[in-house]
């Protein structure tokens, strides 16, 4: 399985990114897809999770309506849309695959991970 993250960017306090992770190598769809985030020397953090056909999203306390989680197994993608970003938003942004149809905010409940995209927000 690889999963190839894009959407890196740098953008000023207050504005919006979408990333995207496109998945291969195992039929999308059977799938929960998160997003995590890591800031260089501190624990990778959960982010946003959505189960395998896109019913139920979960979302960190730190970004409930700020950013969103969306999925189109069409095309193998799973997006997370980033508003009204702070510069505690930055980081390195991480998809990851579950290991079942049903997502969790563990880290061991996942069991391939993009190779991370950089997110950098300035005041």
């Amino acid at each position: 399985v690889q999963l190839q993250a894009l959407g890196e960017g740098l953008v000023q306090a207050g504005d919006s990114l979408k990333l995207s992770c496109t998945a291969s190598g195992r039929t999308f769809s059977g799938y929960g897809m998160a997003w995590f985030r890591q800031v260089p020397g501190k624990e990778r953090k959960f982010v946003a999770a959505i189960d395998w056909n896109g019913v139920s999203t979960y979302l960190a306390d730190s970004v409930k309506g700020r950013f969103s989680i969306s999925r189109d197994n069409a095309k193998n993608t799973v997006f997370l849309q980033m508003n009204s970003l702070r510069p505690d938003d930055t980081a390195i942004y991480y998809c990851a695959q579950g290991r079942t149809r049903i997502p969790g905010a563990g880290r061991d409940r996942y069991d391939y991970w993009g190779q991370g995209t950089l997110v950098t927000v300035s005041s």
